[in-house]
C-alpha cells in the first residue's frame, strides 16, 4: 500500500503543520500584545496630531499699558476679538509688564504710545511659536487702525536655541531615561518584584540613574553645547527629579499591571504627555484636551520648569515641582505596596496534619 505524503509548502512546512505553527508563534498573550501596541500607534497619531495640527491662540495672558482712557478701550477691544485669542488686563506701566513677563505672569504686552510708535514685548525664551504668533495677530491689528508697531523681545532663546526647544527635548530625554531605566530592571529580573526589599532595591538604583542622567543632561545641553543658559546646578536637580518621578510611574505601573504597565506609562508620558508639554507648541497655542492635561504629566511641569530655570529666573516652577513630586512619591510608596501585597499573596506554606 503506497503511502501519501503531505505536500510541502513553499518554505518546504507542510501544508497540515502550518495552524499549529501559526498557534505556537502567535499565542494568545501574543495576539494581545500585538493589538496593544497597534492600539498605542494609533493613539500616537491621533495624540500628535490632533494636538499640533492647527494651532490657535487662546486665552493667551496679555497686558496693555496705555493712558487710562486709551487703556480700558483697548482692553474691551482684545476682548471682543472673534475666538478669544487673548486674556487682556490693564497694567500701570511698561516696568510691570517687563516684570510680569518675566515671572510668567503674562506672555506679552502692548505698549500704547498715544502721540507714536506702540511696542509689543514679546519673550521667544517662552516657545518661538507662540511670540511669532502675537507678534503677527497685533501687527495685523495695528495696521487695521492705522498705527505702526515695533517689537522688542525681553528674553529672547538662547543663541544656539532658536526655536527654543532644546528645553524639550532635554526633558524628552530624561523621560525616556526614567521609562527605559525601570523597563531594563523589569527585563532583567521580571515586572514584579517579589518583595519589598527588593522593590526598595529597585527605587534605590533607580535614584542612581536619575542622579546621574541629571547631570549628564545639564552638563550637554549647558557647558557642552551651550544649548540652554540658567544654572547647571538646578536642571542637574531638575533633571534627577523628573528621571526619578518617571521612573518611579514605571516601577508602580509594572507593579501592578506586569509588562503592560510599561505600555501604560508610554500612553501617559509619550503619547499624551510629549504633544501636550508645550515643547512644540507653548500651552495657548493647544487644543483645550491638552491644554488641561499637560501641567499635570512629567513632560508638562518638566518643560515648564526647565523653561524657567534657563530663561525666567526660576520664577513660577512651584507648581510644576510639586506635580512631579507627587509623580515621585505616588510611584515609589505604590511600588513598595504592590509588592508588600505581592508577598502577602504568595504567602507561606501551609503544612498537613
Amino acid at each position: 500500500m503506497r503511502k501519501h505524503r503531505v505536500a510541502p509548502d513553499r518554505g518546504g512546512m507542510p501544508h497540515s503543520l502550518f495552524p499549529r505553527e501559526v498557534r505556537d508563534a502567535v499565542t494568545p498573550r501574543a495576539t494581545l500584545l500585538i493589538v496593544g501596541v497597534l492600539t498605542l500607534q494609533l493613539l500616537f497619531i491621533a495624540s500628535y496630531v490632533g494636538a499640533l495640527h492647527d494651532p490657535k491662540p487662546k486665552d493667551v495672558p496679555f497686558a496693555v499699558v496705555a493712558p487710562r482712557a486709551a487703556s480700558a478701550q483697548a482692553v474691551t477691544r482684545l476682548e471682543q476679538l472673534p475666538g478669544t485669542p487673548l486674556d487682556p488686563r490693564a497694567l500701570p506701566d511698561a516696568a510691570t509688564a517687563r516684570k510680569q513677563i518675566t515671572e510668567r505672569d503674562i506672555d506679552a504686552a502692548l505698549i500704547i504710545n498715544p502721540a507714536g510708535t506702540d511696542t509689543l514685548l514679546v519673550a521667544s525664551g517662552g516657545g518661538r511659536s507662540l511670540s511669532a504668533t502675537l507678534t503677527a495677530l497685533v501687527t495685523t491689528l495695528e495696521r487695521a487702525e492705522r498705527r505702526t508697531l515695533r517689537t522688542i523681545d525681553v528674553i529672547p532663546s538662547a543663541t544656539h536655541d532658536p526655536n527654543g526647544l532644546s528645553s524639550f527635548y532635554l526633558v524628552v530625554g530624561w523621560c525616556v531615561g526614567g521609562y527605559l531605566g525601570a523597563a531594563a530592571l523589569a527585563l532583567s529580573a521580571g515586572a514584579k518584584p517579589s518583595n519589598p526589599t527588593r522593590a526598595a532595591i529597585r527605587l534605590a538604583v533607580m535614584a542612581l540613574v536619575a542622579v546621574l542622567g541629571g547631570l549628564g543632561g545639564a552638563l550637554i545641553t549647558g557647558p557642552i553645547l551651550d544649548a540652554l543658559s540658567g544654572s547647571t546646578a538646578a536642571l542637574w536637580g531638575l533633571g534627577t527629579l523628573i528621571i526619578f518621578a518617571v521612573g518611579a510611574a514605571t516601577l508602580a505601573f509594572q507593579g501592578l499591571f506586569g509588562t503592560i504597565g510599561i505600555g501604560l506609562v508610554i500612553l501617559l508620558v509619550v503619547i499624551l504627555g510629549n504633544p501636550s508639554s508645550g515643547g512644540p507648541l507653548p500651552p495657548p497655542l493647544l487644543p483645550p484636551f491638552w491644554k488641561a492635561i499637560g501641567p499635570a504629566l512629567p513632560p508638562g511641569a518638566g518643560t515648564w520648569s526647565t523653561r524657567s530655570i534657563a530663561y525666567f529666573d526660576n520664577n513660577a516652577m512651584t507648581g510644576p515641582l510639586l506635580v512631579l513630586a507627587a509623580w515621585a512619591v505616588a510611584g515609589a510608596a505604590i511600588t513598595m505596596a504592590a509588592a508588600a501585597l505581592r508577598k502577602r499573596a504568595q504567602g507561606t506554606p501551609t503544612h498537613a496534619p
